[in-house]
């Protein structure tokens, strides 16, 4: 129990980590690569300390390491949030806010403004002395503390099971343990869902000087709210870690199946994984070094359970990095809130992984699956999920968001294009627009301008998110006489066949997470099995050297992932925000095929 809350805690800050992305990178004003980085960073932090806890942890008090570590994914995830409070009150762009005449109207287009003569050397002074500017290295340390928290969680607490639990029943107990803890990333989705829906500032603004919506790409949701949340949660769980003993007695054979097990055998970790024939003298133990070694050397040495933990390199790198973008990846190419994004994963992708590892558990029980069974298994339902997959993204799509200058040209003919300069067109060449503003308009047309500016618009009316703009000359230059010239604020909806698809991506992605949970349990059980028929020393050390290895390898695996994906990302971007200090900011928007 105490286990299986510690995974439900833990798993809880990583999924709320992983929801809260796209709100950091906009926040920092970070490209998708270093987002990635930061993501990453939990991975740096755990593979620190992940062979030494792995190796020598069963030799220390098991439980009371695992409460160390509670606490520490708690500093962490409370140093992650804190920046908060010193980075000042979240601005954005908008000619709501600017260009005000003493009338109240709004000149978007002015005719041959004076040009902007640029930042003076005090301004470049103050932007790089601008304690925000910097704020992100703390999110980076504070995950990677929160994943060197985490190191001892997972190889100690599933040895510490595997060691005083009968062999038949041990899969069983670990699958409720990772079932449970599956809740963890659906709370923690939920979450983000709930927090992303605030505004980054909720207290301290007013909101009804908010002129963006949670759909807009410069929202930014009060990402640091959950983090504070899931450190309390870190904590609690790391009490009952403080009163567990160091050894249990080890569960008896059924009744009829032979004696129990010898006590003394139990603590010296001197029994083979069916706990009924103890290791010749020559299998002991060696020191405690060369048992590093030597356990490293044997497991490495043989080719099936290598080609185990590669093929796992290659897995995981697919799923984190799925994973890790998926909600950025809902938002873009369906156009959905990262509020909805995070709600449906949570609600629909996450119960059924839980589901599914459940029930891949009870198979391993119930029929007592042997290692090649067990591997084919995982291998059938890995290939099938995997065609899958690849049938969710390339058959179900959304058109292109037509945006006047990137995807379609200002009199509507489709085409995509990139870079600032190609939002300027005759109609508005005249107003010297800013180049990288991102201050979306839409007309009636279904055309999204990137600004009041870019569209030529020379007055407006209303306050707030209720403004809109008049006399716009790119919409009166290319479109028949008598039509709307006026456009309100925002980016122009997604049509119906967008929302069908995007019903089509869930379904399928439900199905495809189910079959591929399926096999993920017999596969994460050959992988700690599997050492036993190397003649290794299997002990609770020699289980704490295979699955500290795994650990290891699927954390190569995750480590690069979100960095790789996020540098692949940026490569489909259409169109950059810059930072108060004139560097390249985040991405607004998209090359939807590309990115797909």
């Amino acid at each position: 129990m105490a286990l299986a809350f510690a995974y439900f805690s833990k798993a809880l800050a990583g999924s709320y980590m992983k929801s809260a992305i796209t709100q950091i990178e906009r926040r920092f004003e970070l490209s998708t690569t270093h987002v990635g980085m930061v993501d990453g960073s939990f991975e740096m932090g755990n593979l620190l300390f992940l062979v030494l806890v792995s190796h020598f942890g069963a030799r220390l008090h098991r439980p009371r390491l695992i409460g160390v570590g509670c606490l520490l994914m708690a500093a962490g995830s409370f140093l992650t949030g804190l920046p908060h409070f010193f980075m000042g009150s979240y601005t954005y762009d908008t000619a709501v806010h600017s260009s005000l005449s003493d009338n109240g109207s709004i000149a978007a287009c002015v005719d041959a403004p004076e040009l902007d003569p640029g930042p003076t050397l005090a301004d470049s002074t103050a932007c790089v002395k601008d304690p925000s500017s910097h704020m992100w290295i703390y999110v980076l340390l504070g995950n990677a503390l929160r994943g060197l928290g985490e190191t001892p969680v997972t190889p100690l607490g599933i040895s510490y099971i595997d060691d005083y639990a009968r062999a038949e029943n041990s899969p069983f107990y670990i699958a409720c343990v990772h079932t449970i803890s599956l809740l963890g990333p659906v709370f923690g989705f939920l979450l983000g869902s709930a927090c992303v829906r605030l505004y980054v500032d909720i207290g301290y603004v007013d909101l009804d000087s908010v002129t963006i919506s949670p759909k807009d790409a410069r929202w930014v949701g009060a990402w640091w709210l959950g983090f504070f949340i899931s450190t309390a949660l870190l904590l609690i769980s790391a009490i009952p870690f403080w009163f567990l003993p160091r050894t249990l007695p080890k569960q008896g054979p059924p009744e009829g199946e032979g004696p129990p097990t010898h006590p003394h055998a139990i603590q010296e970790g001197l029994l083979e994984l069916d706990g009924d024939v103890p290791p010749s003298p020559e299998d002991r133990p060696a020191p405690i070094h060369k048992g590093l070694l030597q356990s490293l050397k044997q497991l490495f040495g043989t080719p099936a359970y290598l080609l185990l933990l590669c093929s796992g390199v290659l897995r995981f790198n697919a799923v984190i990095g799925l994973f890790t973008f998926k909600a950025k990846y809902i938002e873009q190419q369906f156009g959905q809130s990262a509020s909805r994004a995070n709600f449906v994963i949570g609600a629909l992708t996450l119960p059924v992984l839980a589901v599914g590892i459940f029930l891949g558990g009870l198979l391993m029980k119930r029929y007592r699956l042997s290692v090649f069974s067990g591997a084919l298994l995982s291998f059938v339902t890995s290939v099938v999920a995997f065609f899958l997959f690849l049938l969710l993204h390339l058959g179900t799509k959304c058109e292109h968001v037509a945006v006047a200058g990137l995807t379609v040209s200002y009199n509507g003919t489709a085409g995509v294009w990139g870079g600032d300069e190609a939002v300027v067109a005759p109609c508005n060449q005249a107003c010297s627009c800013p180049l990288e503003a991102w201050d979306p308009v839409c007309s009636q047309s279904g055309i999204t301008y990137t600004s009041p500016c870019t569209a030529g618009c020379l007055g407006s009316s209303g306050s707030g998110k209720a403004t809109v703009f008049h006399n716009c000359s790119c919409l009166s230059h290319f479109y028949p006489e008598g039509g709307s010239t006026s456009v309100s604020l925002g980016q122009c909806p997604r049509g119906n066949d967008c929302v069908r698809s995007f019903t089509s991506y869930m379904a399928i992605s439900v199905l495809s997470s189910f079959i591929n949970a399926l096999g993920g349990m017999p596969g994460y059980m050959v992988i700690i099995r599997y050492a036993t028929l190397t003649r290794a020393t299997w002990l609770a050390k020699g289980m704490l050297h295979s699955l500290g290895l795994h650990c290891i390898l699927r954390y190569l695996g995750g480590l690069p992932a979100p960095v790789y994906f996020g540098a692949l990302i940026d490569t489909t971007c259409l169109k950059w925000a810059s930072t108060r200090c004139g560097d390249r900011g985040t991405c607004r928007m998209y090359d939807s095929n590309m990115y797909r």
